[in-house]
């Protein structure tokens, strides 16, 4: 029995300990699993990339870089002599006869070639001047070509009794998309040897320089320069065909020689400069022929495959004479384990990246950043001659960070990302554990003092101030101020317990192993002391304080973790209700007041559909012409059983919990609809005005401006006839969101107006910013207007400054004639309070628009007897 009530308590501490430890373990395995997702994102794609499966994409990157680079000039050792479609049809005939050719060999030898290249086939005669043209391919400096079909065949075969060294093979080489990117240049068999027709060519041209051509065990060479073969894995090559020796090929351009007709040489009227010392090549370039082939500048475009052999075969044959003459590169590859290094780094790059971006545009942004910038070091490196990989190691790189990110958000749903501490969902599961263990040494300990040693508390901690703090400093101070907050608490904690991140500016502890309660509150304290120490940023001391909650586990009660929390929670609103800076432990009765918030919730859900809320008008006065330029609507409730209800009890409510949304709609219809009623029954210039207040949440409202118009249209209100008072505290909140909302609102022609202006928030600086029209001076300082200078001081500022701004001023809370004459000598535009009228219902605003409408020089209104303002 011992044994297994040890072994079962053993577990359940494993278990506690295991949540206590997490943050350690998750914070090494985040590093850890970076570094494996790298490796193994690196190997998935090393191995598709050596089984072919990324060659297509890997060549289409080559053409895009080839077409980049790509030379536009001509290379001037080259001419070629084209075949139109246009000589076809004058000769009318297909082949040409062997007496047209060999008039054009004539022609152009009397200019001096270097080397004559013709890429037709002529194995078979077309009479007339067979004889004729067999001579003339005999001469030295001419190179014929062939269709090279293996090393044991012939394709198509040479003319015979020309010279060996006089022919050269077909080496146009088709990829498996059907892009020419490689030369065949040389191949052989034992002592067999086969010379492609563009490696012919220039060694006839190279010959009277001495350059000698011989073969090497890993490629060919010519004079000094090397040309390596490539190999089945070179480039973005794989299980490439491995056929003689190949090379890549840098095309130069479309253009890559200069041009002249069949028809021009044989009527003699070329330049002979285009032909001294010259490679000349004769071939087709006639649509009709079908002697053309994609090349990187027109791969994948079927209806742009216009490129002759003849200018392929001249791509060859720059490429040989412009590496060996003049030096330029030939592209050049990393061997297997160096690109297998060149892909793991970018893929750990990508891990990196994810785990240290945690929103995710900022990492797409990144994201994009870095593959651009891998795009602009492969091309640096293609521009110097080099390919290497562009498509895998994209791959790895992009790969590596949606791996990586979804660990993160993984670990993110159990950690908090600002302060690293475990998050609520975690914080709960070991609130879990620690109840379940609870439990179980309650019915397996019969010792009254054991059971002492199995108390635990839950403190629920708020900072104090941190709104006002986080606004006015920035957010960037906020969160450093809660990096800090989190550092001194767990150093406050230490071993004794796990600190989370439940919230906010919200923290909550959960203290194991507590030998009495006043562990907690002597812990409490210890809190209170160092969060009271001042923070230090940028030179600048910040004082904050906590308010905390704590709730005591009772073993012999079933509790839920959300309800431990929760009474906690409700400990720590009460401590903030008491003062704030301290701490209070949760009673029942605080639980009974909660559960009066919530009916009061339900009854105001209930109140809204029954109607039973109603509005009252409060006169807004021109304090130039002392007659109601308008109303403010303001909400009240009659509750069935409880009677009226102040309007701050169920506002509040209404804003937390949601119900403002659908309330403030119904307030904005029905105030607009009665505004619509008293501007048809008391026209006037301008028309009545209607102020209705928004809430914080209304301000956030997805669909707040499309339901105003709708409104708008449905009453056939001018926008210009309403106002909408927003609090200063509200749009200080979140500025530009605040702004951006204005702006909507204003696109409607309605008016806006700052609530409270002066109150405590710093708006000033955003005051020429927001769109609005008016001010409302708060009531608090109207009232002090006449026993301070201060306060006439700060209305006067506050007037002046609207109207340098372009906006008119509400007084609020005016009481006493000698405040309204102060108001008018201070050019306040409007006048609203007890002075002119109390909030009264419709039929009495109604009569009150009457008595002005119809007496223009009787009072506005009686004096009425005292009640609390809304």
């Amino acid at each position: 029995m011992i044994a297994q009530f040890t072994k079962k308590l053993s577990s359940l501490l494993s278990v506690v300990n295991s949540y206590c430890q997490h943050k350690a373990i998750a914070t090494l395995s985040v590093k850890q699993s970076v570094l494996a997702a790298s490796i193994l994102m690196a190997a998935l794609v090393l191995a598709t990339r050596y089984t072919g499966g990324l060659q297509f994409l890997e060549l289409l990157a080559f053409d895009q870089m080839v077409r980049l680079v790509s030379n536009s000039e001509p290379d001037e050792r080259l001419l070629v002599v084209a075949i139109t479609e246009a000589d076809i049809e004058k000769l009318k005939q297909w082949p040409i006869s062997d007496q047209t050719l060999a008039q054009a060999l004539k022609n152009l030898q009397q200019y001096k070639p270097k080397v004559i290249g013709i890429d037709l086939y002529r194995n078979i005669p077309v009479p007339p001047g067979d004889k004729t043209l067999f001579q003339e391919l005999r001469r030295p400096n001419v190179i014929s070509i062939y269709e090279f079909g293996g090393v044991d065949s012939e394709g198509v075969p040479s003319v015979r009794g020309v010279s060996p060294k006089q022919i050269g093979f077909n080496d146009l080489l088709l990829d498996p998309d059907g892009v020419i990117r490689r030369h065949l240049m040389y191949a052989y068999e034992g002592e067999k040897k086969y010379y492609s027709f563009s490696l012919r060519l220039s060694l006839k041209y190279l010959a009277q320089q001495n350059i000698s051509f011989k073969r090497t065990p890993d490629g060919l060479q010519l004079g000094n320069t090397n040309f390596p073969a490539l190999s089945t894995h070179s480039g973005g090559y794989h299980n490439l065909d491995d056929a003689g020796y190949q090379v890549l090929v840098p095309y130069r351009s479309v253009n890559v020689a200069r041009q002249v007709t069949l028809s021009q040489v044989l009527r003699g009227e070329i330049n002979p400069n285009l032909v001294k010392d010259k490679v000349v090549l004769i071939g087709t370039t006639a649509p009709s022929i079908k002697d053309i082939f994609f090349t990187p500048h027109n791969a994948g475009h079927s209806a742009k495959a216009i490129t002759p052999g003849i200018f392929i075969h001249a791509q060859f044959v720059s490429q040989l004479l412009s590496t060996t003459l003049d030096r330029k590169p030939l592209i050049w590859f990393w061997s297997e384990w160096e690109e297998a290094l060149w892909i793991f780094s970018w893929a750990l790059i990508g891990g990196v990246l994810a785990c240290r971006l945690r929103h995710p545009l900022f990492l797409g942004v990144v994201g994009v950043i870095s593959w651009a910038s891998l795009g602009g070091i492969c091309f640096y490196i293609f521009l110097q001659g080099g390919w290497i990989p562009f498509v895998p190691a994209s791959i790895a790189l992009i790969h590596t960070e949606i791996i990586a990110y979804c660990y993160v958000l993984l670990r993110n749903s159990l950690h908090d990302p600002l302060t690293d501490l475990p998050n609520r969902d975690c914080f709960l599961k070991s609130l879990e554990v620690a109840i379940a263990l609870s439990a179980s040494r309650t019915r397996l300990i019969a010792n009254s003092q054991l059971r002492q040693n199995m108390r635990f508390a839950v403190l629920f901690i708020n900072l104090d101030r941190f709104k006002i703090i986080n606004e006015s400093l920035g957010y960037q101070v906020g969160d450093q101020l809660l990096k800090n907050t989190a550092k001194r608490l767990k150093a406050g904690v230490r071993s004794r317990g796990t600190v989370a991140r439940v919230g906010g500016d919200e923290f909550a502890i959960l203290l194991l192993n507590m030998s009495h309660t006043s562990e907690a509150t002597q812990l409490a304290d210890e809190l209170q002391q160092q969060i009271s120490q001042p923070f230090h940023k940028d030179g600048q001391e910040i004082f904050t304080s906590i308010s905390i909650g704590i709730a005591f586990n009772q073993s012999e009660l079933n509790y839920h973790p959300v309800e431990l929390l929760r009474d906690a929670h409700i400990a720590m609103y009460r401590a903030k209700d008491l003062g704030k800076a301290r701490h209070q432990v949760f009673a029942t009765g605080m639980h009974t007041q909660v559960i009066k918030r919530f009916q009061l919730e339900a009854d105001l859900r209930r109140g809204i559909d029954l109607e039973e809320l109603y509005l009252v008008y409060q006169p807004i006065v021109s304090l130039i012409t002392e007659k109601i330029a308008g109303f403010e609507a303001l909400v009240r409730w009659n509750h069935p059983k409880y009677g009226f209800v102040p309007p701050l009890e169920f506002v509040s409510v209404a804003e937390e919990t949601g119900l403002i949304i659908p309330l403030g709609k119904w307030i904005f219809q029905v105030a607009c609809r009665q505004l619509s009623i008293w501007q048809a029954q008391f026209p006037a210039s301008p028309p009545l005005m209607m102020s209705i207040n928004l809430s914080g949440q209304q301000l956030t409202q997805p669909d707040l401006v499309e339901y105003v118009e709708q409104s708008l249209k449905k009453t056939g209100l001018d926008g210009r006839s309403v106002k909408l008072e927003i609090t200063e505290s509200v749009a200080m909140k979140d500025v530009e969101a605040a702004i951006s909302v204005m702006l909507r609102l204003r696109s409607l022609n309605l008016r806006l107006s700052i609530d409270d202006f002066g109150t405590g928030y710093s708006s000033l600086s955003y005051l020429h910013r927001f769109p609005v029209n008016t001010l409302k001076i708060d009531r608090s300082f109207v009232s002090r207007m006449e026993d301070t200078d201060e306060d006439a001081a700060i209305v006067q500022t506050i007037v002046m400054l609207s109207h340098s701004l372009g906006m008119d001023i509400v007084a609020e809370g005016v009481e006493t004639v000698e405040q309204k004459a102060k108001l008018q000598a201070l050019n306040c535009e409007y006048g609203q309070g007890y002075f002119f009228s109390k909030p009264v219902d419709s039929n009495t605003a109604t009569a009150l628009l009457q008595s002005q409408f119809y007496t223009a020089d009787s009072c506005l209104v009686e004096e009425q007897h005292k009640m609390p303002q809304a």
